[in-house]
């Protein structure tokens, strides 16, 4: 048995509250107060009598996360062995391997590697089963969990025992940490004769910059450029200071990008941009998806807002909220929201619905409207709205299960066992696509459509209501099954688009992906020819 908490502890923490609690009135402060009090006698009664040895920290660690959990999603602890995590997420750069992950059955698999970065240096490749780390069973443990391990000081050895596609037994592979730096612009290029493309994939460290540079190289070698595409697809957002940034290569110095409005008010802030900008005028476009979030969703809001570019693809994610870090020992902090932000038209974008930890689409009635310069409606709560909207066929079920069952980057892995090199990543095409439908047919694939879901529902509710509807449901669940047939076919070129990408990544990392991804990328193709189309991209800017 442990010995009994201390009293002593408890004095501790109530001090201080009362240090930190001096401005609340009384009422507020007997309730901190309060349940500090019972907080600490629980854990007490705990750690004594529980009949079972308690780790402490695991046990606070869960109480820690269930109180910030009950707040919005991205009020976060961030401990000791999560700190290189946060630093990536923050600066783009961290003390590891260079490698992303996904758990996989029973073992994390390696999905991709960063060029040049250890683990691309010391042999690792896409598919590699993670056995083993330093001789430490790593079966069923989690990507976090490896993460915690994989991650140190440059310079120390990690030793990895993987299971490889098509080699017999096992490998050990010797990694020496370093700082991996991951790029934020992995690319940029010209996509028409006068068309710019720019990829931005986070917000980190020097984002502005590089994008300012790669337009300015462009312009350099293009003298006649006629648009450019921002693609903030995928875009998590990042550092607000780049998002300035990024905004300011479009926007003129002195213009208003953001305000964030908080409870302690000597914190709200207003962000301009400060510097020089590359190019006002020229045509803008910018790309966003579900996926873009926080500071691509203040880069592409302030475009909307100012009527300096098109936004086009689907609303973004949704997040308005400010987080700042706070120092509680120990080398551990707690990343937590203290504001909102809100972008020059007065707008917050910020979701006010979360399922599962998810932003809800709440239908625009429930919106409140603002206007842009040009006196163009739009809407704040639940993500930027683009001014074109474009369907997503990846976000269909069919596509959908076929990625998060891992069948399209199982079937290129085998498909790369028989490919030992490619020429280039722009000329690769893929032609076996009836192989690949063979594949998936050999993994037993099945998928549920949101049709058959609410043909279950229906089917439900009428048993449980007495209704004798059986027969007219099978005959709708018939014409789905027979639909379902056809999908290969029907999204034969987004499957395709996918597949190339998995494949030409293996050989040319994440560049590649996204320039092969360039040669089927239709919404690229609408911006592209929206850009060259002068009257239709004046007439979306006008107000209605």
């Amino acid at each position: 048995m442990k010995r009994p908490f201390k009293l002593s502890i408890l004095a501790v923490i109530v001090a201080l509250s009362l240090a930190t609690t001096l401005q609340l009135d009384n009422n507020k402060y007997f309730e901190i107060t309060k349940n500090i009090e019972i907080f600490a006698n629980l854990y007490k009664e705990l750690n004594t009598y529980y009949v079972d040895d308690l780790d402490p920290g695991k046990l606070m660690r869960t109480g820690i996360d269930a109180m910030v959990e009950s707040l919005d999603p991205f009020t976060n602890y961030i401990s000791e062995s999560d700190i290189e995590g946060y630093r990536f997420l923050t600066e783009g750069r961290y003390n590891g391997i260079g490698a992303q992950s996904r758990l996989m059955g029973e073992y994390v698999t390696i999905t991709e590697l960063y060029e040049g970065q250890p683990a691309d240096k010391a042999g690792l490749k896409v598919g590699d089963q993670i056995l083993a780390i330093d001789g430490k069973d790593a079966r069923n443990k989690t990507v976090e969990a490896l993460n915690e391990v994989l991650r140190g000081f440059p310079g120390t050895v990690v030793k990895l025992n993987v299971q490889r596609p098509g080699t017999p037994g096992t490998l050990d592979i010797m990694l020496t940490r370093s700082e991996v730096d991951v790029p934020n612009v992995p690319h940029y290029d010209m996509v028409a004769d006068d068309i710019a493309y720019v990829a931005l994939t986070t917000f980190t460290r020097d984002a502005g910059r590089n994008v300012a540079n790669a337009i300015k190289e462009m312009k350099t070698k293009n003298p006649g450029l006629k648009g450019v595409i921002l693609d903030l697809r995928g875009n998590g957002g990042g550092l607000l200071n780049e998002a300035v940034n990024v905004t300011n290569t479009f926007i003129p110095r002195g213009e208003l990008v953001a305000t964030t409005k908080g409870k302690v008010k000597e914190w709200d802030q207003a962000f301009k941009t400060m510097g020089a900008p590359v190019d006002t005028d020229i045509p803008l476009a910018v790309l966003i998806d579900k996926g873009s979030a926080s500071a691509s969703e203040i880069v592409s809001g302030v475009i909307q807002d100012y009527d300096r570019g098109i936004l086009l693809g689907q609303r973004s994610y949704g997040k308005g909220l400010v987080q700042n870090t706070r120092d509680v020992g120990y080398n551990s902090k707690l990343k937590l929201t203290t504001a909102k932000y809100y972008i020059p038209s007065g707008r917050c974008i910020q979701s006010v619905e979360y399922r599962n930890g998810e932003p809800v689409i709440i239908p625009d009635s429930r919106r409140t409207p603002f206007k842009t310069r040009n006196g163009r409606t739009v809407l704040d709560g639940g993500g930027v709205k683009p001014d074109i909207l474009l369907d997503h066929p990846a976000d269909d079920a069919i596509v959908r299960s076929l990625i998060e069952q891992n069948l399209i980057f199982d079937y290129a892995t085998q498909y790369c066992l028989k490919k030992p090199a490619l020429t280039n990543a722009v000329d690769f095409k893929f032609t076996e696509f009836d192989d690949f439908v063979a594949y998936v047919g050999s993994r037993n694939f099945s998928y549920e459509t949101e049709s058959e879901k609410l043909l279950k529902q229906l089917r439900e509710k009428s048993d449980k209501d007495g209704f004798a509807l059986d027969a007219e449901i099978k005959t709708l669940e018939n014409k789905v099954a027979a639909a379902k047939k056809r999908d290969f076919m029907e999204y034969q070129p987004t499957l395709v688009d996918l597949i190339e990408k998995e494949i030409v990544g293996r050989y040319f990392y994440q560049k590649g992906k996204i320039k092969i991804g360039l040669r089927n990328d239709q919404e690229v193709r609408e911006a592209i020819s929206l850009l060259k189309d002068r009257t239709r991209y004046r007439q979306v800017l006008q107000a209605q």
